[in-house]
């Protein structure tokens, strides 16, 4: 078992940043971010592995979110720039599943976090 804590979240307007942060209780080859807004499914928003490998984000996201590791911390990091007010969502920290050829994935996860809310007017 992995307990996963977040924390970030926040209020901003359209246009503004905001950093995530989730440490987790042991390392584990993947670390990731995942939303869920009011009424739609959670959806993997990016995902990197702990050792070599590919990073991957959802479309809606590329450009303006970064993903970023501090190994040593057991810590995963997502940097929101130009925030639009669909990034609204409650964010949770995940450890993806990893498979052979495939790498870290946006669609299964073994761990959740407990969520942190994402609130972006405009």
């Amino acid at each position: 078992q992995v307990q996963l804590v977040e924390s970030g979240g926040g209020s901003v307007q359209a246009g503004g940043s905001l950093r995530l942060s989730c440490v987790a209780s042991a390392a584990r080859t993947c670390m990731g971010w995942f939303r869920q807004a009011p009424g739609k499914e959670r959806e993997g928003v990016a995902v990197i592995p702990t050792g070599t490998g590919s990073t991957y984000y959802a479309d809606s996201v590329k450009g303006r979110f970064t993903i970023s590791l501090d190994n040593a911390k057991n810590t995963v990091y997502l940097q929101m720039n130009s925030l639009k007010p669909e990034d609204t969502a409650m964010y949770y920290c995940a450890i993806p599943k990893w498979t052979w050829g495939a790498g870290c994935s946006l669609l299964s996860v073994n761990y959740w976090g407990q969520g942190t809310q994402v609130t972006v007017s405009s």
